[in-house]
């Protein structure tokens, strides 16, 4: 068996800790019983946030947008796709900004949309602007 995985779940929020060889598996989480990977960016909110980037022993995408960003808008869709290629290798999430205007001031956002990679509960890189899903895949593979 291979090490185990915290991988908090995106229904109840619970941590899970799951053999690293069984995240392609489709593991189920042990409270809720849902799948804990689903292909979709997770909604985040200012309450669960630092839940996910600190607890998770994979890597984090955060999406920082707001709902009146055309850009954000526009990007949706390739990170939904992204999501698909993307995990488990990491937990793709998205954050807005509006609701969670603490959380965007403590990470310094100044534009939107803008990505950055958490590992271990630390900002590991960032990256303003919109991309298409080749591009978001891209990037953040190169960064775990």
């Amino acid at each position: 068996m291979s090490d185990p995985k915290h991988i908090v779940c995106p229904h109840c929020d619970a941590v899970n800790r799951v053999p690293a060889d069984k995240l392609s598996a489709q593991p189920t989480c042990g409270k809720c019983k849902q799948a804990l990977f689903d292909a979709h960016p997770v909604e985040l909110t200012e309450a669960n946030f630092m839940r996910h980037i600190s607890n998770s022993d994979v890597p984090v995408l955060v999406d920082f947008w707001a709902p009146w960003c055309g850009p954000c808008k526009m990007m949706a869709p390739a990170y939904a796709q992204a999501a698909q290629q993307l995990e488990p290798l990491m937990r793709v999430v998205k954050l807005d900004t509006e609701q969670a205007q603490h959380l965007a001031a403590q990470f310094n956002i100044r534009s939107i949309p803008t990505l950055a990679v958490f590992k271990g509960g630390r900002e590991v890189a960032r990256q303003a602007g919109a991309m298409d899903a080749r591009g978001i895949v891209a990037w953040a593979r190169s960064k775990i």
